[in-house]
């Protein structure tokens, strides 16, 4: 288990962590209007939470880790002091233009009906929620046993789940889709073509209807 610290070095000093962090932020930010708040859910250690408020972004972020909020708290001092990051108790707590959720927070979800139906009264109308999740066509897992056994239910139901101690669950993107409905719509889906079968993370943007 890593604690706040260790988890913050580790994903910085990743080559292909920072890369896909760089073109979540740069979508996030593309997507914003001028000075649109977000709310960072499932921030980890702040990192994106800093990028936005940088960016003129007020940023709410829930964290229910206390090692990561822990850190986060020390890292993003400064903005936490200015109030251009607030760390909120519940997402409910708050009503923002955008959620964003990097790094496969999504994927710690059995069924994600109940989270979406708590977000639309987090996310205004015509607001969105970008998230970052594993791509279950990812052929690089195929040499995992995991992978392999479970491809039918992968083909079948659109979902399976890891048996590991961070539950994580893999989801085709219609799955998502389908518990986002009726509230969000799926708006665009990142990679198509080769990069579904080439890219660890696909990134979802669902708009708010």
């Amino acid at each position: 288990m890593h604690t706040g610290e260790q988890y913050h070095q580790f994903i910085l000093a990743s080559p292909r962590d920072r890369a896909v962090r760089d073109r979540f932020q740069k979508l996030a930010l593309d997507l914003l209007p001028e000075g649109a708040d977000v709310l960072d859910f499932g921030a980890g250690t702040g990192i994106d939470a800093k990028t936005y408020a940088a960016n003129g972004h007020p940023t709410f972020v829930y964290e229910p880790s206390a090692a990561m909020g822990a850190y986060l708290a020390q890292y993003c001092r400064d903005e936490i002091d200015r109030k251009t990051i607030v760390t909120v108790g519940s997402p409910l707590t708050c009503e923002v233009q955008a959620v964003t959720a990097n790094f496969a927070v999504l994927n710690h979800f059995a069924d994600h009906t109940t989270l979406f139906e708590e977000l639309s009264r987090v996310v205004r109308h015509g607001g969105f929620i970008l998230a970052s999740m594993l791509n279950p066509y990812y052929l690089c897992d195929a040499r995992y046993s995991w992978w392999r056994a479970n491809v039918v239910n992968l083909v079948r139901r659109g979902h399976y789940a890891i048996p590991s101690e961070s539950s994580i669950h893999r989801f085709a993107p219609r799955v998502v889709a389908r518990a986002a409905a009726p509230y969000f719509r799926l708006e665009r889906l990142i990679p198509r073509g080769l990069g579904t079968a080439t890219q660890l993370y696909m990134f979802l943007l669902f708009r708010r209807t």
